[in-house]
């Protein structure tokens, strides 16, 4: 064991620069530099820092598309947007027909709080296109197209319901068509 003062220098430690090592001390390495990770790699809120200020289509879980400018937001992503304006499809051909036709109509909210847990996708909208109405769509009246949207919807649910039931008849057991035995 070696017998060391309070004066010597711990193990490991650096010398003055441009001094000589002390004998005994071996100079170590310096420490391995931490990598930078890209900013793709942040699955975190703080994703949103670079989205702030910006103008961002966001899809709710809802079915609403609300378009806004993004001014703060939170750890649980709960997002402020400014000038919201939520636009609604109503399609009137085919839904497997490419590209689809239909309405649009567009309601303006002002500034919208949006609940973080509700976000299904969120994106930056390209500033060139945004005044372009979307390809295939023409624009309405909002009342006209969101009662087109709704019995749209309605007709869907009707469909899907028929296809479960369908499926059941057939053995195969669909959403909630589980039956609890006590």
């Amino acid at each position: 064991m070696e017998n060391l003062s309070l004066h010597d220098p711990p193990l490991g430690a650096q010398p003055p620069l441009g001094g000589p090592l002390p004998p005994g001390i071996l100079r170590a390495p310096p420490p391995p530099q931490p990598q930078q990770l890209p900013p793709q790699m942040f699955t975190t809120a703080a994703q949103l820092l670079d989205l702030t200020d910006k103008k961002l289509l966001v899809c709710l879980r809802d079915g609403r598309k609300l378009t806004g400018v993004l001014r703060s937001w939170d750890q649980f992503a709960n997002l402020v947007l400014q000038s919201t304006v939520e636009r609604v499809f109503a399609t009137t051909s085919d839904p497997s027909e490419s590209p689809p036709t239909g309405l649009y109509a567009d309601r303006t909210h002002g500034t919208f709080l949006v609940r973080g847990e509700n976000v299904l996708l969120l994106g930056e909208i390209d500033l060139d296109k945004d005044d372009e109405p979307p390809p295939g769509f023409e624009k309405a009246a909002f009342d006209a197209v969101e009662r087109l949207a709704k019995e749209r919807r309605a007709a869907e649910r009707v469909k899907e319901k028929a296809k479960l039931r369908k499926l059941a008849t057939l053995g195969f057991e669909g959403e909630n068509l589980g039956e609890i035995l006590l």
